[in-house]
């Protein structure tokens, strides 16, 4: 199987989109039992230097200059640098090799080049929705108005879409009703992270509480902040909120800790490279993760994978994974999770045994997880040919174009005017054709 992948993110560069990407390519690299090829496009911080690299001989990376600033964030005009430059690379890649499938890590920027190859080449596309998904991000709403019109038409045009938790999907259905959508839930390497004895630390140390994640608004540390102090009100005083992470919401936050008085209290640990992970877990004594959203947070998996007591809010995809083996609490609602933090912090000494969270973890580990990808990239190439490719869904009724849903093949009077009828190359293999049936 000949696949080519597409993500403007890639370890140093983004976060856990990234980091899902490098896994599975990791676990595909170590596959003997399949004969498979993986092309992945994705962004390079350099400004003009198109960089490549190997993982295995047949797994290959192809990064195109983006000139990102910023190495946890993209901004819209490199979003836009990647979309076009790696369109440009990945369609010429297209016309070097033959791929059987193309997998796309969220539905903007890297689906719309998918779409894009699906009419110049006739290629199938998966996308895994990410925090691409309409009403993910509060911040982006002005711009989930103007890319949802689009979006649809890069989910409706899909071999199969992908979300990461029943809750990321039933946004998603949102969004498009009834458009069937799988599930594939992030993994964690439970090899790198290991459970300790809390109650063997000395008494006087303060029960350090960790929340790592970007500090952005929509992970909601400023919740976790505000209820640190609904326990120092209550004369609890004997804890350390540690925030691992950097992001554009770092000001607001530092700026929340001094006038609440709590300068003592919180740690910033800013950027934490992932090799140092899981020192940070095993530093601390409760994970809290007081999200907006999530798709499925891989920080709460490594956390009880850790073995750590874990506090969540009721959104996304934070609490599917806990299955009774952590504390859940409404969003932005600071005194309800002060109240389960407290009952923790109160009783650290004689907390319950929380390594069910490891045995839950195990459930979710990556060579788990990228046969599930490969059994989707298998059902997907043998219950159907390649789809027909729906040029007219993609043009305004104001040019004439019949509105027809997808597989259905266009006849010549449906062309748009001025769009040129497209020469099938030598083979046969036009637009509509079905996929070649090479092994793999």
């Amino acid at each position: 199987m000949r696949l080519l992948m597409l993500d403007n993110e890639y370890p140093p560069l983004g976060g856990g989109t990234g980091v899902v990407n490098y896994h599975l390519l990791s676990e595909f690299s170590q596959m003997s039992d399949r004969a498979l090829e993986v092309d992945l496009v994705t962004s390079s911080r350099t400004r003009s230097t198109y960089e490549y690299a190997e993982v295995t001989p047949a797994i290959r990376l192809h990064k195109v200059p983006v000139d990102n600033r910023n190495i946890h964030h993209s901004t819209n005009v490199e979003l836009l640098r990647y979309a076009a430059r790696g369109f440009r690379h990945a369609h010429r890649l297209t016309r070097e090799r033959p791929y059987d499938l193309v997998f796309a890590f969220a539905g903007v920027p890297a689906g719309g080049i998918a779409l894009g190859l699906r009419l110049a080449a006739g290629l199938p596309y998966i996308v895994s929705l990410r925090a691409d998904v309409p009403g993910f991000e509060e911040r982006y709403r002005v711009v989930y108005r103007v890319l949802t019109p689009f979006i649809r038409q890069v989910w409706r045009h899909a071999a199969a879409v992908l979300a990461i938790s029943q809750r990321h999907r039933d946004l998603a259905w949102q969004t498009e009703p009834g458009r069937p959508i799988d599930i594939i839930h992030n993994g964690v390497d439970l090899s790198q992270y290991t459970t300790i004895d809390h109650a063997a630390r000395a008494a006087e140390a303060p029960v350090r509480i960790l929340c790592a994640a970007r500090l952005i608004e929509r992970k909601g540390q400023h919740h976790l902040l505000a209820a640190a102090q609904h326990l120092k009100q209550r004369g609890i005083d004997h804890f350390q909120i540690v925030l691992a992470g950097t992001g554009d919401f770092e000001a607001e936050l530092r700026q929340q800790v001094q006038q609440s008085g709590l300068t003592a209290h919180v740690e910033f640990l800013g950027f934490v490279p992932r090799a140092a992970m899981p020192d940070v877990y095993a530093q601390a004594d409760i994970f809290c993760l007081p999200s907006f959203n999530e798709g499925m947070s891989m920080a709460l998996l490594e956390a009880m994978a850790s073995g750590l007591p874990v506090v969540v809010t009721e959104t996304g995809g934070v609490d599917e994974p806990i299955d009774g083996n952590g504390l859940v609490v409404p969003w932005a609602d600071p005194v309800h999770l002060a109240d389960s933090l407290a009952g923790l912090v109160s009783s650290r000494r004689g907390a319950p045994n929380w390594v069910r969270g490891r045995v839950i973890a195990a459930g979710f580990t990556w060579p788990q997880i990228a046969r599930q990808y490969l059994a989707l990239f298998d059902r997907i190439l043998a219950t159907s040919g390649r789809p027909c490719v729906t040029l007219i869904n993609l043009w305004p009724r104001r040019h004439g174009a019949l509105q027809r849903g997808p597989g259905q093949c266009p006849g010549p009077s449906a062309r748009p005017p001025g769009v040129r009828r497209r020469t099938p190359p030598a083979g046969g293999a036009g637009f509509c054709a079905g996929r070649d049936p090479r092994p793999g």
